[in-house]
């Protein structure tokens, strides 16, 4: 039976302990394919509030960060981060006794800022109880080698992740998306990552528009022949609010089934070496955003699938 290097065993066996991931959503944060500077109307599978579980929805105040723009919202930033911090530590440590954390910027692209409002943020994150490090989710055309640099300098004393959504290697998919770069970009800036030899975590999405498992399984590949240190696996389901519903709803689009994704899933894990970590293999929502598939819509019955799958091929999670 192989164990698979899941986060859980990757941190206990790092810090001795479980380390916790608490989720945060910045207002004021955006992407480059939504704001217009590569592209409107972002993703065509997002509506990003639908993978926010910290935002607050609704809210009265809607500005949007560039990494030019003056940001007259930086103490309110500050202040969510805090609030989000506390309610989410104040949980696990009643539910799990948790002790160490690491701060994960979820939502959006989260080095899509000036320079001098991540250094706020990521520098406040750290300062809290408990923090061992920093989990980024980011684009790779929109970071910078000085954010790069300045994240390396962090890595010196604390954990940190940087999560890029690779997504799909193809070119043909990244533009049927509208995701607004091409395989070239991703090629660059990971490599540009590794040079400051941070950790480096490469989000795959299996059941996009277009897509056979093939390609799917050759954008493993891609990231793994660029070294990637881990991978989060995403089956793509369809929310409201999003071009994808559109086009499913006109029956151009049909989700992966939970048969199909799972196989593609066990073939992806072959393929990694042993000490590449596997963050997360399953992804839904429960609730009524969600339009299809219903199998992503309960998380517990999609892992206990996954795992039975798993148990089979003599994989263990």
């Amino acid at each position: 039976m192989r164990r698979i290097l899941t986060a859980g065993r990757y941190f206990r066996e790092k810090f001795g302990e479980s380390v916790y991931k608490i989720p945060i959503s910045i207002s004021g944060f955006t992407c480059p394919n939504i704001d217009g500077t590569v592209a409107r109307g972002g993703c065509v599978f997002c509506e990003n509030e639908s993978f926010s579980p910290n935002l607050e929805h609704n809210q009265s105040k809607r500005f949007f960060l560039h990494p030019t723009s003056e940001n007259p919202y930086l103490e309110f930033q500050l202040i969510q981060l805090e609030a989000q911090y506390k309610k989410t530590k104040t949980i696990l440590s009643k539910k799990f006794g948790a002790q160490k954390f690491i701060i994960y910027f979820q939502s959006f692209t989260n080095t899509y800022a000036p320079l001098a409002t991540l250094k706020a943020l990521y520098s406040k994150a750290l300062s809290f109880e408990g923090v061992i490090g920093l989990s980024i989710g980011t684009r790779t055309d929109s970071i910078s080698e000085e954010v790069i640099a300045y994240l390396a300098e962090l890595s010196k004393h604390h954990e940190i992740w940087l999560e890029y959504g690779v997504q799909s290697s193809s070119d043909e998919t990244l533009k049927r998306i509208n995701r607004g770069h091409g395989r070239a970009n991703i090629e660059k800036y990971i490599a540009l990552t590794h040079q400051y030899k941070l950790n480096i975590c490469a989000h795959i999405i299996f059941g996009l528009p277009g897509e056979t498992p093939e390609m799917a399984l050759e954008s493993v590949k891609f990231a793994l022949n660029l070294g990637v240190h881990s991978f989060k696996f995403h089956p793509l389901y369809v929310v409201k609010r999003t071009a994808l519903a559109n086009d499913f709803k006109k029956g151009e689009f049909s989700p992966i089934s939970e048969a199909c994704y799972i196989e593609t899933l066990i073939k992806a894990i072959k393929l990694l070496p042993e000490e590449v970590m596997v963050q997360r293999v399953s992804a839904g929502i429960e609730d009524d955003t969600l339009l299809s598939p219903s199998w992503c819509y309960v998380k517990h019955q999609q892992m206990k699938a996954i795992r039975k799958a798993f148990k089979n091929e003599g994989l263990l999670y």
